[in-house]
């Protein structure tokens, strides 16, 4: 299986348990990566063909400023849902990083990764 990336998307949400959270929403960054077969739309050079990566970036960011969660699992489960309803991607990897989560010591990131498929 092929695999097509977007890493790095960014986007404010108000997604959190805190009400801080809620109220002041934080950035989210999120990296998918879409498992599919790009044969067919290298061998015709057909962009119909394969998944369109900018219309997959405008429904993450979309999905990250839409509808507040408690769970960065929820939010990565409505973001690798929204990846599978493209024709032809099979399998879905998500990362959703939390990089100004509420933890009281020093941190780098906070993420969860979750993998998905049609199978």
């Amino acid at each position: 299986m092929d695999r097509v990336a977007l890493r790095g998307l960014k986007a404010r949400g108000h997604h959190g348990v805190f009400p801080r959270e809620r109220e002041e929403g934080q950035t989210f960054v999120v990296d998918v990566v879409l498992g599919l077969d790009t044969r067919p739309a290298a061998a015709d050079d057909d962009l119909t063909k394969t998944v369109h990566y900018g219309v997959v970036a405008e429904e993450v960011v979309e999905i990250v400023q839409g509808d507040p969660v408690d769970l960065i699992e929820t939010l990565a489960e409505r973001i690798a849902q929204r990846c599978l309803k493209h024709d032809g991607v099979q399998e879905v990897e998500v990362v959703v990083h939390k990089p100004d989560a509420p933890i009281t010591v020093p941190f780098d990131d906070v993420t969860i990764t979750i993998i998905r498929s049609r199978l």
